[in-house]
Order: structure tokens, then C-alpha cells, then sequence
């Protein structure tokens, strides 16, 4: 059932509008006596034009640079006579005072055109009527330092999920006045690591949500949002069980109203539909300054601020291209303190600390030739340890890869298998999965994911019969984590398919302290801590394009990537990995028969044993680089 939805329901609909979270003491009054606000259609070169907001200073004595901002989001307040409560990505640019820009992009709110959801870059040669996000922001670059008085001709952009990817696009075959651009946590792949999928499996809970608020075709300009969903429930792991296959979505809820949501069941597999939508293969000559920002914890766009940062770095390695990641969910880090997420905290405002101490200099340098440039090429927030360290690359070199082991009775070492092991506590350990009985992603009954579920407690999964866990003994000293986490299983399965999910956690000591406050009386004793987790989807062990069925009872060797941290286990800690079949519903149902999921029956859903081996000749672990 559909509902209208105001755009200040961003944030609740889906997590790729974290970038429209507002922080900061002004008021739109404040706003209003220190800025001008005029509101403009842009022409692109097709015609089309896309409808633009500028805030310039008051004070004229010096010449600014532009700060612009486009989203599919919306930019309210509209009208020449509302202002916004505050400007640009955080409140301290206020008083730094910029030109700052924020536009409709095609087709979206008061913006002409058509949208499309990660619409594709168009190849060189383009056409001179040729457009997609790349021209659209060349083109508005242009019309900005032609047609705005007092701008020193200088550009930055930045933007958070979805406008972190219009930031990508707009780095590609950039407008010369374009000096400084800052994606944060952008949508990359849809496929393989962004949003919607993740190593090709289905990210049911939130594209649902997501399409549903963001995906609607819409009658013409408008100023407020076309819909969300009310799922008459806040049980989405209720819902989305009762609403059965993922082929009853579009009948039973959609009405076949979400053209995006068609198009994905259309390409279950890694192909050109989606191939096209990554820009990063076009991303081969961008030499302005790049500030790469990513949330260790964020559930949605961890892959595309990782996969920008290495791309720059391959195609031009003399750019001034860095990289910051810190202890937050999507885009915690321009709407949050950051000294805590959920049961965890941090010991410090690492939000303050990073919009202050990075941000804002990395912009007032690059545009305003204030301050000294930023050294560092990776910023990143040490977990466990609670502290911000800066090295050369990321991730650091003085890194030592090691494997942590399964071993028999939910062992966890550093050191392998041996024969007498596998003799004693056997050679695999086994579960059934079944799709009608799936492993829950969270204890919280919610309809939207929510981001804290990527700390949350795994206590409650650990007791599942379907979940096999692994932990060392107690730590006798510190150890550090730093980049990639890469799962090495080798597992059979009595089905046709089967979906993989390893968590990495940190296992607080049975001693360890409670928070203060702790108004959800949360006991911290044994707390296992979600630390990274990932899913890989069986069918596509040697493509992603190809799908293969498994054999049943074959064992197989599957490796795949859990995604980079940075962190401590502190003494007395235990380390821990979880593997389980079902994360739902994160991820779909896999039927566990080698069919099309996106339209299979409820007969193809079926049970099935799995089994990891873990002896000296079939070894299954979890490789991690050790901080030396």
C-alpha cells in the first residue's frame, strides 16, 4: 500500500539519503542574513534543464569558489524566500562562506528530463546532444562560472551514497574548473558490491524499500516525493517471509509500477545491464584533488569509496588522491558525533573530528589556496583501539597475511589443521539450511535495515542450530587488523546452489564492563560484535556472468571478500567467525535448487546439509593482514 511521503523521510526510506541529514547550530534566519538564495533552470546541452539552487555571500569583498551538490534527492526548501537551516557538507563552511550549489539532477523534483537509476555513462565520442551525469555536470559547472558573479573560477563537488556516485560521474572528462571532489561512500556496482547486490546475491529488504521511495515514474516537476511503502507491519523479517518468492514482489505489492524493480528481474546475472552502470572503467584521467571518505560500518556503500579510491590510484598516481574511513554507518560521518555506534563506543567525536580537521581543509586548500595541503593518503580510525593513525597507502604495507583456522569443537588458531585433528573431531562440521526457517539479520523487528545491525550483538544467531561458530581462546595479546578480510572455505552442499555468509566478530571478555549510560541495560559480558560480514551466492563461484550449479556433495573451494577494517582485538578478546546460509532479509532466499531465484516457485525452495571442511588437506579460515 503506497503513501505520500515528505522528502524529510528521506533518511527513514532508504539509507542513500543519509547525504540530506542536516547537522549544525544555524537556523535558516542565520542562513538568510549571511546569503543571497536565487533558483535557476540550467540548460544541458540537450535542452533539458535542471532546476539549481545557489547561496552566494552577502559579503562581495573577496571572490568565492562554488561548493555544488546534485542529488535525485530533492534540494528543499524551494521558493526564492526559503532557506535552508545550513549549507554545504557541513556547518563550519558556513562561516568559511562559499558559493554553494544544490541541483535537482535529470528528472527528479523540479528538474526536467528523464531519470534513471545509475544511468549509464555514454562512451567517447559523444555526440554534441549526447548527456548523461558526466556532461550534466560539466555543463552546469559551466553555466556556474559564466553566469554567478564574484566566483574565483573554481569548482568543488561532494556527495553522500547516491550524490557520492553523481560525484564519481562528475569526475570523469571534468570541466577545468573543477579542482576538488569529495565521494563519499558512492554507489559503484550494483552488482557485485553496492546496495542492491552483493557478490551477486539479491539485497531483498533494502532495493524493496529503496525503489519503492526512490524508482517511481513521476506525471511531471514536482516538490515533494512520489511515495514509500507501508508494509502495515514493523516486522520486516514477518513481511518479507509471508510475501514468499521474490517473483511475488511486483503482483502482490508493486503492481508492476517500479520499472527499475522489472529491469533487475530481468538480469539475474552479472551482464551488460549491469556492467555498464560502473563508471570507474571510464575514470582514467582525473588529475583534480580526490578526498575518498567510506564508514567501516556503513551496510550499503562500502565497496564503491574502496574500488574509486584503488581506481584513481591505478589510472593517475600522481593525482592527490586520498582516502578517510572512520567508525560510522552511511554517512554517519556528516550527520553524527561519531563517538558511538549502537552498544560500541569509540571514545572520541570522530564525526566532529573528520568534518573539521579533513573536510573543511581539504576544500579551503584545493579552492581557496588556505592552509596547508593534506599530507596524508589514508586516514583511518582504528577500532578496538579507539585511535586515528595516518599512513602512506591503504592499505598499509607493513601488513603480514595470516589465515585464522576452523578447527574441530569451534576452534579458531592461527595455526592450521593437522591429520590428528581431523582423526579426532572429524573432517567438516555440517547444518542444514532451511529457506523457510532462515537466519535473521538482526533481533530488531524493522521494516528498514537500519544501519546499527552492523555492530549488533550475534549472540542470538550463535544459538542457531544453522550457524557454525568458531572462536579462538582468550587473546594473550593485541592484534591488529588492517585491510582486506578474505574468506577461504571449502564446503559441499546436498542441493544445487547454496548462499555462504562468514561474519568476523570480536568477543568481548565474560568480565568486560557494561556501558555508562546504559539505558537499554545491554550486558557487555561476551558481547560478540559484528565486526565484517559478507555473503557469496554458491552459483557464481567461477562467474558472475555464468552461473554454474553445484554438484551435490561436492566439495568446493570458495574465497571471496569480507572487505577492509582496521582493528584491535584487544588482549583477553576472543576472535570469532560465524558461518551461516540465510541472512534474511538482508539477502533473498536462495532456493538451494539451481533455478532462476528472481523466478522461482515456492516448490523450488528446498532444504539442504551443508558442510565445511576443515582438516590439513581441505582447510577453511578466514585470511586477515596482521598489523606488524
Amino acid at each position: 500500500m503506497l503513501r505520500a511521503t515528505t522528502v524529510a523521510a528521506l533518511v527513514v526510506i532508504g539509507a542513500l539519503g543519509a547525504a540530506e541529514r542536516e547537522l549544525g547550530a544555524q537556523t535558516s534566519a542565520d542562513i538568510r542574513a549571511a546569503y543571497v538564495k536565487s533558483e535557476h533552470l540550467v540548460p544541458m546541452r540537450d535542452g533539458v534543464k535542471l532546476f539549481t539552487i545557489v547561496y552566494t555571500p552577502k559579503d562581495s569583498s573577496a571572490p568565492y569558489p562554488f561548493m555544488l551538490h546534485r542529488t535525485p534527492y530533492g534540494s528543499p526548501p524551494y521558493g526564492a524566500d526559503a532557506y535552508r537551516t545550513t549549507l554545504g557538507p557541513s556547518a563550519d563552511f558556513v562561516t568559511e562562506r562559499f558559493i554553494f550549489v544544490y541541483q535537482d539532477v535529470r528528472g527528479k523534483f523540479r528538474s526536467e528530463g528523464d531519470f534513471v537509476v545509475m544511468r549509464p555513462l555514454v562512451p567517447a565520442p559523444k555526440g554534441p546532444r549526447a548527456t548523461d551525469e558526466s556532461t550534466d555536470t560539466h555543463d552546469t559547472i559551466d553555466w556556474l562560472v559564466k553566469n554567478v558573479p564574484n566566483n574565483n573560477g573554481r569548482v568543488g563537488q561532494w556527495g553522500i551514497s547516491y550524490p557520492g556516485s553523481q560525484t564519481v560521474w562528475g569526475m570523469i572528462d571534468a570541466h577545468p574548473a573543477l579542482k576538488a571532489s569529495s565521494p563519499q561512500a558512492p554507489a559503484i556496482d550494483m552488482f557485485l558490491g553496492d546496495d542492491f547486490h552483493h557478490n551477486g546475491a539479491f539485497r531483498l529488504m533494502y532495493t524493496f524499500s529503496w525503489l519503492a521511495g526512490n524508482a517511481r515514474p513521476r506525471a511531471g516537476a514536482t516538490e515533494t516525493r512520489v511515495g514509500g511503502f507501508d508494509y502495515g507491519t514493523p516486522d520486516g523479517y514477518r513481511f518479507f517471509l509471508d510475501a514468499g518468492p521474490v517473483a511475488n514482489i511486483n503482483e502482490k505489492y508493486f503492481n508492476y509500477s517500479v520499472p527499475t524493480w522489472n529491469e533487475y528481474m530481468d538480469h539475474p546475472n552479472y551482464d551488460a545491464y549491469w556492467e555498464r552502470q560502473n563508471p570507474l572503467k571510464y575514470a582514467t584521467n582525473v588529475t583534480h584533488a580526490v578526498l575518498n571518505v567510506a564508514g567501516w560500518f556503513d551496510a550499503e556503500d562500502f565497496y564503491g569509496p574502496l574500488e574509486t579510491y584503488r581506481q584513481v590510484e591505478r589510472a593517475t598516481p600522481t593525482n592527490k588522491n586520498r582516502i578517510v574511513i572512520g567508525p560510522w554507518l552511511h554517512g554517519g560521518w556528516a550527520s553524527m558525533p561519531g563517538d558511538a555506534l549502537g552498544d560500541i563506543r569509540f571514545g572520541s567525536q570522530t564525526g566532529d573530528y573528520y568534518r573539521r580537521e579533513v573536510e573543511l581543509p581539504f576544500f579551503t586548500h584545493h579552492l581557496k589556496d588556505k592552509g596547508a595541503a593534506p599530507t596524508a593518503e589514508a586516514t583511518v580510525f582504528e577500532t578496538g583501539g579507539n585511535t586515528w593513525r595516518t599512513f602512506d597507502s591503504w592499505p598499509p604495507t607493513t601488513t603480514e597475511s595470516r589465515t585464522l583456522y576452523f578447527q574441530a569443537d569451534g576452534g579458531l588458531s592461527f595455526s592450521p589443521p593437522t591429520a590428528a585433528s581431523a582423526a579426532t573431531g572429524g573432517e567438516f562440521d555440517e547444518y542444514v539450511s532451511d529457506p523457510s526457517k532462515p537466519v535473521p539479520w538482526s533481533t530488531e523487528a524493522r521494516t528498514t535495515q537500519g544501519h546499527l545491525w552492523m555492530v549488533e550483538d550475534q549472540r542470538f544467531a550463535a544459538a542457531r542450530p544453522d550457524v557454525l561458530v568458531y572462536r579462538t581462546e582468550p587473546l594473550t595479546e593485541d592484534v591488529v587488523i588492517a585491510g582486506p578480510i578474505m574468506a577461504s572455505i571449502i564446503a559441499s552442499t546436498t542441493g544445487a546452489d547454496a548462499d555462504w555468509v562468514i561474519k568476523l566478530i570480536d568477543v568481548y571478555p565474560g568480565t568486560a564492563p557494561d556501558n555508562t549510560p546504559n539505558p537499554r541495560g545491554i550486558r557487555m559480558g561476551d558481547f560478540q560484535m559484528l565486526l565484517a560480514g559478507e555473503v557469496f551466492r554458491g552459483r557464481f563461484r567461477n562467474s558472475f556472468s555464468t552461473p554454474e550449479a553445484l554438484v551435490p556433495n561436492q566439495p568446493v573451494k570458495y574465497e571471496f571478500d569480507l572487505r577492509d577494517r582496521f582493528h584491535r582485538f584487544l588482549k583477553g578478546h576472543r576472535i570469532m567467525v560465524q558461518v551461516q546460509s540465510t541472512w534474511f532479509p538482508v539477502i533473498d532466499r536462495n532456493p538451494q535448487t539451481f533455478v532462476d531465484i528472481y523466478k522461482a516457485k515456492p516448490t523450488d525452495f528446498q532444504k539442504a546439509t551443508h558442510r565445511v571442511y576443515r582438516t590439513a588437506a581441505q582447510a577453511s579460515g578466514v585470511r586477515v593482514g596482521v598489523l606488524k
